[in-house]
């Protein structure tokens, strides 16, 4: 997995030994349920979790650049919301952040090395991001970050409480990107 900076954030591959660290944020119950997934019950559990990511290589970890400090997760996973297009290239954007950091800008300055990493080395064609009707920190990313209402979809939280909750999804093309890197 490539790692990639920006001027205060490292994303790079989430190391066996980054468990106590993401544990720390994964067990707040501020944090999981607003992506959908039950806080982490130990540390094993998360150590499960890196594990998955290590495997299907497509989660980074957020570190501060000035500590090494991991304070979160940001994944660009093969997902095509939109069964009309699935022949494009395409990925979805998820992530979750410590509430030690929330507001300070670290998701969005993320988000965007993401989207210049799928757009220009991977040339993807579009890049999704979706979240919950309750969740509006991340609503707030998305608007923040240049993506656009395209639909809401339901879906069951199977890996929290079962429960039925609507999730907006929001799109940007490539040309999209490009036309707003340009300007």
């Amino acid at each position: 997995m490539i790692q990639l900076d920006t001027d205060r954030l490292q994303l790079r591959a989430f190391q066996l030994e980054d468990a106590e660290q993401m544990f720390r944020y994964a067990q707040d119950e501020r944090v999981g349920p607003k992506a959908g997934w039950a806080p982490h019950q130990s540390v094993e559990e998360t150590r499960d979790v890196i594990r998955l990511f290590q495997q299907d290589q497509d989660v980074w970890a957020i570190t501060l650049k000035e500590t090494g400090e991991v304070i979160g997760s940001l994944g660009l996973h093969d997902r095509r919301p939109d069964p009309e297009i699935q022949h494009d290239r395409q990925r979805e954007i998820g992530y979750v952040l410590s509430p030690d950091h929330w507001g300070q800008g670290y998701i969005p300055e993320a988000v965007q090395e993401v989207m210049r990493h799928g757009f220009d080395d991977l040339d993807l064609e579009r890049i999704w991001c979706g979240h919950f009707d309750f969740n509006d920190q991340s609503r707030r990313v998305v608007e923040k970050t240049g993506f656009t209402y395209v639909f809401t979809t339901s879906q069951q939280l199977t890996r929290l409480d079962g429960r039925t909750v609507q999730s907006l999804i929001y799109v940007v093309t490539k040309d999209e990107y490009e036309e707003r890197r340009d300007q």
